[in-house]
């Protein structure tokens, strides 16, 4: 099992040539129906959810945490505020100092294998389906997380990973939350307060924060 993924494992040159392949050809993909749309809302019919393959989210992306602690987000968080002033933008950009507090760096994800790297050290693992979770928060509205599990015993990587992206059936990730632990799944179903986050390699700063702006 070891050697077989070991020949699947994406290297680091790969990771990088193919975020650079890419680099210049970000787009957001078929433009979201109207039940797509309300379904990014947290409005959606439970049988509106559908199964989704792990190469939803296959790609290089990199955390947005830093981003955030360099105060690269202001302007977001400024937004928020003035949009929803139940918080001050200092009062946002702790609550998400919180949500997106991670010490991963980069993850890339091909032919079920998902990397992770906190620095120089980079831990991988083939992950296989464990199903969809459908949650419905205090707000009254709804979110999917979408469950993988790594059964190699020998690997480093998170045994348990689950995505949310605000999208309920299957369709190209542009940004994700992501939810990893050694546990349960259960226990990462109860995780409401930490939800790293990764928007893709290829962005540069200013795209983060212009998705961001326009999210």
């Amino acid at each position: 099992m070891t050697a077989r993924i070991t020949t699947m494992v994406l290297s680091m040159g790969m990771l990088l040539s193919s975020a650079n392949a890419f680099a210049h050809s970000h787009t957001h993909g078929t433009p979201l129906s109207e039940a797509e749309r309300k379904a990014s809302e947290g409005v959606f019919e439970n049988k509106q959810v559908k199964d989704r393959a792990l190469s939803d989210w296959d790609g290089v992306w990199q955390s947005v945490n830093p981003y955030l602690l360099n105060g690269d987000l202001d302007v977001v968080m400024e937004k928020k505020a003035r949009n929803d002033s139940s918080k001050t933008a200092a009062q946002y950009k702790e609550y998400y100092k919180k949500g997106y507090a991670t010490d991963i760096d980069m993850i890339g994800i091909e032919n079920n294998v998902i990397e992770f790297h906190r620095g120089d050290t980079v831990n991988s693992c083939q992950y296989t389906y464990a199903g969809h979770k459908i949650l419905t928060y205090t707000s009254g509205k709804k979110g999917v997380r979408y469950l993988f599990e790594c059964k190699d015993s020998q690997s480093k990587a998170p045994k348990y990973v689950q995505f949310s992206d605000h999208i309920i059936s299957p369709r190209k990730s542009e940004h994700f939350h992501i939810f990893m632990g050694n546990d349960s799944q259960q226990s990462l179903l109860n995780e409401m307060d930490n939800w790293p986050t990764f928007y893709q390699y290829n962005l540069s700063k200013e795209q983060v924060v212009h998705e961001m702006l326009e999210h």
